[in-house]
């Protein structure tokens, strides 16, 4: 994995976080029953939808952002496909909090996908760190 990887399922889980959003107009619109799913906003199911929403939808954009900086900057960062990997399976975390709300799994995908997002930043934001010259 170089990025490449980032890019495409970055981009893919991203398209399908967007068209989870229509589902959540439909629930709060037109769905029966809309009432009690608008007055449930900060609590419960629909509480726990809106962040699996939000948060698909920003590790799809750190996918696809740190994907690009891998993809760029490959020849001069080490631990490329480390990191890759990590900002992957940091998509774990808006599935984890869907299969806790859909099919109510424990909390672990979300725990092992938060982790993995943070630690493929901070260890992308060190490699830069590290870098002797950014303009070559």
């Amino acid at each position: 994995m170089n990025g490449k990887n980032n890019l495409a399922i970055g981009f893919l889980s991203m398209g399908l976080f967007m068209a989870y959003g229509f589902l959540l107009i439909y629930l709060r619109d037109f769905a029966p029953g809309k009432e009690e799913w608008v007055n449930s906003y900060s609590i419960g199911k629909h509480f726990e939808t809106r962040l699996a929403h939000v948060h698909g939808n920003l590790f799809a954009l750190l996918n696809i952002l740190i994907g690009y900086l891998l993809l760029h900057f490959r020849d001069r960062l080490q631990n490329v496909s480390a990191i890759s990997g990590l900002a992957l399976t940091g998509l774990l975390m808006p599935i984890g909090i869907l299969t806790e709300v859909y099919f109510g799994l424990p909390p672990a995908l979300v725990l092992i996908g938060a982790i993995a997002m943070t630690a493929s930043v901070i260890w992308l934001g060190v490699s830069f760190l590290k870098m002797k010259n950014i303009n070559k």
